[in-house]
Protein backbone atom coordinates (compact mmCIF):
# COMPACT_ATOMS: atom_id res chain seq x y z
CA UNK A 1 0.00 0.00 0.00
CA UNK A 2 1.62 3.29 -1.06
CA UNK A 3 2.35 5.91 1.55
CA UNK A 4 0.29 9.06 1.61
CA UNK A 5 1.92 12.29 0.37
CA UNK A 6 3.73 14.37 2.98
CA UNK A 7 1.19 17.29 2.99
CA UNK A 8 -1.68 14.85 3.55
CA UNK A 9 0.14 13.16 6.43
CA UNK A 10 0.87 16.53 8.05
CA UNK A 11 -2.77 17.56 7.68
CA UNK A 12 -3.94 14.29 9.23
CA UNK A 13 -1.48 14.69 12.09
CA UNK A 14 -2.65 18.25 12.78
CA UNK A 15 -6.32 17.17 12.65
CA UNK A 16 -5.58 14.41 15.15
CA UNK A 17 -3.81 16.88 17.45
CA UNK A 18 -6.67 19.39 17.20
CA UNK A 19 -9.27 16.70 17.96
CA UNK A 20 -7.22 15.45 20.91
CA UNK A 21 -6.73 18.94 22.33
CA UNK A 22 -10.42 19.76 21.83
CA UNK A 23 -11.50 16.59 23.59
CA UNK A 24 -9.14 17.10 26.50
CA UNK A 25 -10.19 20.74 26.75
CA UNK A 26 -13.88 19.83 26.77
CA UNK A 27 -13.40 17.22 29.49
CA UNK A 28 -11.31 19.69 31.49
CA UNK A 29 -13.99 22.38 31.21
CA UNK A 30 -16.70 19.98 32.35
CA UNK A 31 -14.58 18.92 35.34
CA UNK A 32 -13.95 22.58 36.23
CA UNK A 33 -17.67 23.37 35.98
CA UNK A 34 -18.52 20.43 38.23
CA UNK A 35 -15.86 21.52 40.76
CA UNK A 36 -16.37 25.26 40.27
CA UNK A 37 -16.51 26.05 44.00
CA UNK A 38 -12.93 24.79 44.27
CA UNK A 39 -11.67 25.79 40.83
CA UNK A 40 -12.90 29.40 40.79
CA UNK A 41 -10.91 30.45 43.92
CA UNK A 42 -7.77 28.91 42.41
CA UNK A 43 -8.19 30.81 39.14
CA UNK A 44 -9.02 34.08 40.91
CA UNK A 45 -6.01 33.56 43.18
CA UNK A 46 -3.78 33.12 40.14
CA UNK A 47 -5.07 36.43 38.76
CA UNK A 48 -4.49 38.12 42.11
CA UNK A 49 -1.00 36.63 42.33
CA UNK A 50 -0.16 37.89 38.85
CA UNK A 51 -1.25 41.39 39.89
CA UNK A 52 0.46 41.44 43.30
CA UNK A 53 3.71 39.64 42.54
CA UNK A 54 5.73 42.85 41.89
CA UNK A 55 4.85 44.24 45.34
CA UNK A 56 5.74 40.93 46.99
CA UNK A 57 9.08 40.76 45.14
CA UNK A 58 9.86 44.32 46.18
CA UNK A 59 9.28 43.42 49.83
CA UNK A 60 11.44 40.30 49.52
CA UNK A 61 14.25 42.35 47.95
CA UNK A 62 13.96 44.68 50.96
CA UNK A 63 14.94 41.62 53.09
CA UNK A 64 11.43 41.04 54.48
CA UNK A 65 10.66 37.45 55.42
CA UNK A 66 8.69 35.70 52.67
CA UNK A 67 5.74 34.84 54.90
CA UNK A 68 5.67 38.36 56.33
CA UNK A 69 5.94 39.85 52.83
CA UNK A 70 3.05 37.71 51.58
CA UNK A 71 0.99 38.64 54.64
CA UNK A 72 1.71 42.35 54.20
CA UNK A 73 0.82 42.15 50.51
CA UNK A 74 -2.49 40.40 51.22
CA UNK A 75 -3.25 42.88 54.02
CA UNK A 76 -2.56 45.83 51.74
CA UNK A 77 -4.74 44.35 49.03
CA UNK A 78 -7.50 43.58 51.51
CA UNK A 79 -7.44 47.18 52.71
CA UNK A 80 -7.33 48.53 49.15
CA UNK A 81 -10.07 46.25 47.83
CA UNK A 82 -12.20 46.83 50.92
CA UNK A 83 -11.84 50.58 50.60
CA UNK A 84 -12.53 50.47 46.87
CA UNK A 85 -15.58 48.25 47.28
CA UNK A 86 -16.88 50.51 50.04
CA UNK A 87 -16.36 53.61 47.91
CA UNK A 88 -17.97 51.98 44.89
CA UNK A 89 -20.88 50.70 46.99
CA UNK A 90 -21.47 54.10 48.57
CA UNK A 91 -21.28 55.78 45.17
CA UNK A 92 -23.69 53.31 43.58
CA UNK A 93 -26.13 53.19 46.50
CA UNK A 94 -26.20 56.96 46.76
CA UNK A 95 -26.83 57.49 43.06
CA UNK A 96 -28.38 54.23 41.84
CA UNK A 97 -32.01 55.38 42.09
CA UNK A 98 -31.11 58.59 40.32
CA UNK A 99 -29.28 56.70 37.56
CA UNK A 100 -32.16 54.25 37.06
CA UNK A 101 -34.72 57.06 37.01
CA UNK A 102 -32.63 58.95 34.47
CA UNK A 103 -32.29 55.89 32.29
CA UNK A 104 -36.02 55.30 32.40
CA UNK A 105 -36.74 58.90 31.38
CA UNK A 106 -34.17 58.70 28.60
CA UNK A 107 -35.52 55.46 27.16
CA UNK A 108 -39.10 56.69 27.50
CA UNK A 109 -38.20 59.92 25.72
CA UNK A 110 -36.54 58.05 22.87
CA UNK A 111 -39.53 55.73 22.58
CA UNK A 112 -41.96 58.65 22.52
CA UNK A 113 -39.85 60.36 19.89
CA UNK A 114 -40.02 57.30 17.64
CA UNK A 115 -43.74 56.80 18.23
CA UNK A 116 -43.62 53.95 20.74
CA UNK A 117 -45.90 53.69 23.75
CA UNK A 118 -44.17 54.89 26.88
CA UNK A 119 -46.30 52.80 29.22
CA UNK A 120 -44.95 49.60 27.67
CA UNK A 121 -41.48 50.61 28.82
CA UNK A 122 -42.75 51.16 32.33
CA UNK A 123 -44.34 47.73 32.15
CA UNK A 124 -41.02 46.32 30.99
CA UNK A 125 -39.16 47.77 33.97
CA UNK A 126 -41.90 46.66 36.35
CA UNK A 127 -41.96 43.15 34.93
CA UNK A 128 -38.18 42.89 35.23
CA UNK A 129 -38.37 44.03 38.84
CA UNK A 130 -41.15 41.51 39.55
CA UNK A 131 -39.05 38.73 38.05
CA UNK A 132 -36.09 39.66 40.21
CA UNK A 133 -38.27 39.95 43.29
CA UNK A 134 -39.97 36.62 42.67
CA UNK A 135 -36.76 34.76 41.83
CA UNK A 136 -36.42 31.80 44.13
CA UNK A 137 -40.17 31.39 44.79
CA UNK A 138 -41.51 32.75 48.04
CA UNK A 139 -39.96 35.54 50.06
CA UNK A 140 -38.65 33.09 52.64
CA UNK A 141 -36.93 30.94 50.04
CA UNK A 142 -35.53 34.10 48.47
CA UNK A 143 -33.99 35.11 51.78
CA UNK A 144 -32.51 31.63 52.24
CA UNK A 145 -31.14 31.70 48.71
CA UNK A 146 -29.62 35.12 49.31
CA UNK A 147 -28.00 33.98 52.55
CA UNK A 148 -26.58 30.89 50.87
CA UNK A 149 -25.23 33.00 48.03
CA UNK A 150 -23.69 35.44 50.51
CA UNK A 151 -21.94 32.64 52.37
CA UNK A 152 -20.69 31.16 49.10
CA UNK A 153 -19.26 34.50 48.02
CA UNK A 154 -17.62 35.04 51.40
CA UNK A 155 -16.21 31.51 51.33
CA UNK A 156 -14.79 32.00 47.85
CA UNK A 157 -13.30 35.36 48.86
CA UNK A 158 -11.63 33.95 52.00
CA UNK A 159 -10.30 30.91 50.16
CA UNK A 160 -9.02 33.10 47.33
CA UNK A 161 -7.19 35.37 49.77
CA UNK A 162 -5.59 32.40 51.52
CA UNK A 163 -4.53 30.91 48.19
CA UNK A 164 -3.02 34.24 47.13
CA UNK A 165 -0.97 34.23 50.35
CA UNK A 166 0.36 30.72 49.71
CA UNK A 167 0.95 31.35 46.00
CA UNK A 168 2.98 34.46 46.80
CA UNK A 169 4.94 32.89 49.64
CA UNK A 170 5.85 29.78 47.65
CA UNK A 171 6.21 31.42 44.24
CA UNK A 172 9.98 30.77 44.27
CA UNK A 173 9.25 27.04 44.44
CA UNK A 174 6.83 27.00 41.51
CA UNK A 175 9.50 26.47 38.84
CA UNK A 176 11.09 23.59 40.71
CA UNK A 177 7.74 21.91 41.29
CA UNK A 178 6.79 22.34 37.63
CA UNK A 179 10.09 20.88 36.43
CA UNK A 180 9.78 17.92 38.78
CA UNK A 181 6.37 17.07 37.30
CA UNK A 182 7.56 17.39 33.69
CA UNK A 183 9.44 14.84 31.58
CA UNK A 184 13.16 15.42 31.98
CA UNK A 185 13.85 16.08 28.30
CA UNK A 186 10.90 18.56 28.12
CA UNK A 187 11.38 20.40 31.41
CA UNK A 188 12.96 23.47 29.77
CA UNK A 189 10.12 23.75 27.26
CA UNK A 190 7.41 23.32 29.92
CA UNK A 191 9.05 25.97 32.10
CA UNK A 192 9.37 28.42 29.21
CA UNK A 193 5.75 27.92 28.13
CA UNK A 194 4.48 28.31 31.71
CA UNK A 195 6.52 31.48 32.21
CA UNK A 196 5.22 32.98 28.96
CA UNK A 197 1.63 32.08 29.82
CA UNK A 198 1.91 33.61 33.28
CA UNK A 199 3.51 36.74 31.81
CA UNK A 200 0.47 37.06 29.55
CA UNK A 201 -1.89 36.92 32.54
CA UNK A 202 0.38 39.24 34.53
CA UNK A 203 0.46 41.82 31.78
CA UNK A 204 -3.29 41.64 31.25
CA UNK A 205 -4.07 42.18 34.94
CA UNK A 206 -1.65 45.09 35.40
CA UNK A 207 -2.56 46.75 32.14
CA UNK A 208 -6.30 46.37 32.62
CA UNK A 209 -6.14 47.77 36.15
CA UNK A 210 -4.16 50.81 35.04
CA UNK A 211 -6.46 51.39 32.06
CA UNK A 212 -9.54 50.98 34.29
CA UNK A 213 -8.27 53.60 36.74
CA UNK A 214 -7.42 56.08 33.98
CA UNK A 215 -10.74 55.55 32.18
CA UNK A 216 -12.76 55.93 35.36
CA UNK A 217 -10.91 59.08 36.47
CA UNK A 218 -11.14 60.77 33.05
CA UNK A 219 -14.80 59.95 32.42
CA UNK A 220 -15.81 60.84 36.00
CA UNK A 221 -13.99 64.17 35.69
CA UNK A 222 -15.83 64.89 32.43
CA UNK A 223 -19.18 63.99 33.98
CA UNK A 224 -18.50 66.21 37.00
CA UNK A 225 -17.52 69.12 34.75
CA UNK A 226 -20.71 68.67 32.72
CA UNK A 227 -22.70 68.36 35.99
CA UNK A 228 -24.21 64.99 35.07
CA UNK A 229 -26.06 63.48 38.06
CA UNK A 230 -24.65 60.26 39.51
CA UNK A 231 -21.16 60.97 38.13
CA UNK A 232 -19.38 59.00 40.88
CA UNK A 233 -21.66 56.00 40.45
CA UNK A 234 -21.19 56.07 36.68
CA UNK A 235 -17.43 56.32 37.18
CA UNK A 236 -17.58 53.22 39.39
CA UNK A 237 -19.47 51.40 36.64
CA UNK A 238 -16.79 52.46 34.13
CA UNK A 239 -14.04 51.09 36.40
CA UNK A 240 -15.79 47.73 36.85
CA UNK A 241 -16.70 47.48 33.17
CA UNK A 242 -13.08 47.96 32.09
CA UNK A 243 -12.34 44.39 33.21
CA UNK A 244 -14.69 43.14 30.48
CA UNK A 245 -12.98 44.37 27.27
CA UNK A 246 -15.08 46.23 24.70
CA UNK A 247 -18.46 45.13 26.07
CA UNK A 248 -17.94 46.76 29.48
CA UNK A 249 -16.83 50.05 27.91
CA UNK A 250 -19.80 50.03 25.53
CA UNK A 251 -22.36 49.42 28.27
CA UNK A 252 -20.89 51.88 30.78
CA UNK A 253 -20.51 54.59 28.12
CA UNK A 254 -24.08 54.06 26.93
CA UNK A 255 -25.38 54.39 30.50
CA UNK A 256 -23.50 57.67 30.97
CA UNK A 257 -24.86 59.11 27.72
CA UNK A 258 -28.45 58.10 28.54
CA UNK A 259 -28.28 59.61 32.03
CA UNK A 260 -26.95 62.86 30.57
CA UNK A 261 -29.67 62.82 27.91
CA UNK A 262 -32.40 62.42 30.50
CA UNK A 263 -31.24 65.02 33.01
CA UNK A 264 -29.13 67.51 31.06
CA UNK A 265 -30.54 67.44 27.56
CA UNK A 266 -29.38 66.53 24.10
CA UNK A 267 -26.42 68.93 23.91
CA UNK A 268 -24.86 67.76 27.17
CA UNK A 269 -25.45 64.15 26.10
CA UNK A 270 -23.45 64.84 22.94
CA UNK A 271 -20.63 66.28 25.07
CA UNK A 272 -20.70 63.19 27.28
CA UNK A 273 -20.60 61.00 24.18
CA UNK A 274 -17.59 62.99 22.96
CA UNK A 275 -15.83 62.52 26.31
CA UNK A 276 -16.47 58.77 26.26
CA UNK A 277 -15.30 58.43 22.65
CA UNK A 278 -12.14 60.48 23.30
CA UNK A 279 -11.27 58.41 26.38
CA UNK A 280 -11.90 55.15 24.53
CA UNK A 281 -9.81 56.33 21.57
CA UNK A 282 -7.04 57.35 23.97
CA UNK A 283 -7.24 53.92 25.59
CA UNK A 284 -7.23 51.95 22.36
CA UNK A 285 -4.55 53.92 20.49
CA UNK A 286 -2.19 55.07 23.26
CA UNK A 287 -2.80 53.53 26.68
CA UNK A 288 -3.12 49.86 25.73
CA UNK A 289 -0.21 49.83 23.24
CA UNK A 290 2.06 51.54 25.80
CA UNK A 291 0.90 49.78 28.96
CA UNK A 292 0.52 46.34 27.41
CA UNK A 293 3.39 46.56 24.93
CA UNK A 294 5.17 43.58 26.52
CA UNK A 295 2.15 41.31 26.62
CA UNK A 296 0.32 39.29 24.00
CA UNK A 297 -2.03 41.46 21.94
CA UNK A 298 -5.29 39.64 21.17
CA UNK A 299 -7.51 40.46 18.20
CA UNK A 300 -10.84 42.05 19.23
CA UNK A 301 -12.83 39.37 17.40
CA UNK A 302 -11.10 36.65 19.41
CA UNK A 303 -11.75 38.59 22.61
CA UNK A 304 -15.49 38.71 21.83
CA UNK A 305 -15.54 34.99 21.05
CA UNK A 306 -13.72 34.27 24.32
CA UNK A 307 -16.16 36.43 26.28
CA UNK A 308 -19.13 34.65 24.70
CA UNK A 309 -17.65 31.23 25.41
CA UNK A 310 -16.81 32.19 29.00
CA UNK A 311 -20.32 33.51 29.61
CA UNK A 312 -21.91 30.34 28.21
CA UNK A 313 -19.72 28.09 30.36
CA UNK A 314 -19.51 29.91 33.70
CA UNK A 315 -21.62 33.08 33.57
CA UNK A 316 -20.10 36.21 35.08
CA UNK A 317 -17.05 34.35 36.39
CA UNK A 318 -16.47 32.98 32.91
CA UNK A 319 -16.62 36.48 31.44
CA UNK A 320 -14.02 37.69 33.95
CA UNK A 321 -11.70 34.73 33.37
CA UNK A 322 -12.10 34.34 29.60
CA UNK A 323 -9.65 37.00 28.43
CA UNK A 324 -6.87 36.18 30.98
CA UNK A 325 -7.16 32.51 30.01
CA UNK A 326 -6.93 33.48 26.34
CA UNK A 327 -3.88 35.64 27.06
CA UNK A 328 -2.22 32.71 28.84
CA UNK A 329 -3.00 30.37 25.94
CA UNK A 330 -1.62 32.86 23.42
CA UNK A 331 1.54 33.29 25.47
CA UNK A 332 2.11 29.54 25.55
CA UNK A 333 1.43 29.17 21.82
CA UNK A 334 3.83 32.02 20.98
CA UNK A 335 6.56 30.36 23.03
CA UNK A 336 6.00 27.04 21.25
CA UNK A 337 6.10 28.77 17.87
CA UNK A 338 9.33 30.53 18.81
CA UNK A 339 10.88 27.20 19.74
CA UNK A 340 9.47 24.86 17.10
CA UNK A 341 8.21 27.14 14.35
CA UNK A 342 9.41 26.96 10.73
CA UNK A 343 11.73 29.95 11.14
CA UNK A 344 13.48 28.21 14.04
CA UNK A 345 13.90 25.04 12.02
CA UNK A 346 15.28 26.93 9.03
CA UNK A 347 17.71 28.90 11.17
CA UNK A 348 19.02 25.73 12.77
CA UNK A 349 19.83 24.10 9.42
Amino acid sequence: MPLLPEPVRRLAAWCAVILLVTGVGYVGIQVCVALRLAVVPVLLALLGTALLLPLYRWLVKARVNRSVAAGLTCTAVLALVGGSVSAVTVALVGTWDQIVASLRRAVRGLADQFGADGTSLDDLFDNARDILDSYGGTAASGVVTGINLLFQVLGVAVLTLLLVFFFLRDSHRAVGALRSLSPRHRADTVEAVARRAFEGVEGFMRGTTMVAVIDAVCITAGLLILRVPGALGLGAIVFIGAYVPYIGALLSGTAAVLVALADRGFVVALWVLAVVLVVQALEGNILQPVIQSRTVRIHPALVLVALTAGASVAGIIGVLLAVPATAAAFGGVHELRARYGPSTNRSSL
